[in-house]
């Protein structure tokens, strides 16, 4: 496999696209306020997108992979979509009302993509992240993050992601905890869309897709079952631009 993240993305764009979950409304909607014009950046396959045009917000998509977008327009006909980085955002200055990143601001370098959203932002305007982490109360979730090398539990650690400081004003904080139900094998894609298994090996890719087979034949919560209850916690962060 391909050590380059972007180019292991855009390979696996279709299955990111099935597999990964979509974000609540409520967490959306907290996210942006009363934002009207939107940058999803770093956009990707258009989930976050997605929940942005069903809160009617005017909505401009900027990711770095080609395939990325391409998936985007499929599932979000119509949305610009425009190829780019957060730390060179193709738009005008002072052209949107709120710059958001969904599982993306980790692959950021905040210290060259923060000067470029104040940029890109009208005074007043929004910056914000959000992340889907899986709810590891859940024992059998616990073993399948074992499984799939999690590096650290998200839910617990993403304030170490979101350090953004001035010109951007406190960072206020809101999670909404929620059910996506999926079938055995989406999940298993939803593994397979995943960065560390995109850049392993393929014996590794094949032992950890059958350790989990193992592990959702075996465990007494998940055997048998024909679709799987995965609870999430949507982790939402803001921050306002200073007027």
């Amino acid at each position: 496999m391909t050590d380059d993240p972007a180019r292991s993305f855009g390979l696996a764009a279709t299955v990111y696209r099935a597999s990964r979950p979509g974000y609540p409304a409520e967490a959306v909607a907290w996210l942006v306020g009363d934002a009207v014009h939107v940058l999803d950046l770093g956009a990707g396959t258009g989930k976050l997108t997605e929940a942005l045009v069903s809160l009617d917000r005017d909505v401009t998509a900027v990711d770095p992979v080609e395939e990325m977008l391409d998936e985007l327009e499929l599932a979000v006909p119509g949305v610009p979509r425009i190829l780019g980085t957060a730390e060179d955002i193709p738009i005008d200055d002072d052209s949107v009302d709120a710059v958001v990143a969904g599982q993306a601001w980790h692959w950021f370098e905040p210290h060259r993509a923060i000067p470029e959203i104040a940029r890109v932002l009208r005074p007043g305007g929004v910056l914000g992240l959000v992340w889907n982490s899986r709810d590891l109360s859940a024992d059998w979730l616990r073993e399948a993050g074992g499984i799939m090398h999690d590096r650290h539990d998200a839910s617990e650690t993403f304030e170490s992601y979101v350090r953004v400081g001035p010109p951007f004003g406190p960072i206020e904080e809101h999670t909404v905890a929620w059910v996506e139900r999926m079938s055995r094998e989406r999940f298993l894609d939803l593994v397979r869309s995943r960065s560390y298994y995109l850049m392993a090996s393929p014996d590794e890719q094949a032992a950890t897709i059958a350790a989990l087979e193992h592990l959702l034949d075996t465990h007494p919560d998940v055997a048998g079952a024909a679709e799987l209850e995965v609870p999430y916690l949507t982790r939402c962060f803001r921050a306002r631009l200073a007027g």
